[in-house]
């Protein structure tokens, strides 16, 4: 659909690159129920309880893949998206999931283009800001942890 798409992104291609170099680590990966949409857009706080809302997205799939919408929170909060990913891992993050969360979110770099497209200029000039800030963190896919990621969010 991005090849199809009237508009294009700077380092499209890298990512294209990083995402071929890449898939073979999409096999015989786990799968459980995900929410599909899991980002702090669709959190809430009511009685001081975490409501997690807008499950029109779930389906199937490798656990980790659940990330793949952290930029969303990452743009509001690198804190917060550190210690989303630090909490999951109790603190030891393996290297595997930084190279396979670069591939998902690389992935949903190159579908957001075409999505945004039937919903408005605005929505383009979003993705296309993402696509620039994702391409940033991550060297033009040159690193695999991005550059919001903070190795320790609080002192002990």
């Amino acid at each position: 659909m991005y090849k199809e798409c009237s508009i294009g992104f700077r380092g499209a291609e890298k990512v294209i690159g990083f995402l071929k170099e890449n898939r073979h680590l999409l096999a015989n990966r786990p799968q459980c129920f995900q929410h599909g949409d899991y980002h702090i857009g669709n959190m809430m706080i009511e009685n001081n309880r975490l409501i997690i809302i807008d499950f029109d997205r779930c389906d199937f799939g490798d656990p980790w893949e659940e990330f793949n919408r952290i930029v969303w929170s990452a743009q509001t909060s690198p804190l917060f998206a550190s210690g989303i990913v630090d909490g999951y891992f109790d603190n030891n993050v393996p290297q595997e999931f930084w190279r396979l969360l670069a591939l998902y979110i690389g992935s949903n770099l190159l579908g957001s283009l075409p999505w945004a497209v039937q919903f408005g200029e605005d929505e383009v000039k979003t993705m296309l800001g993402q696509a620039e800030q994702v391409l940033n963190w991550y060297d033009d896919m040159n690193r695999i942890v991005p550059a919001w990621y903070k190795d320790k969010v609080c002192p002990a």
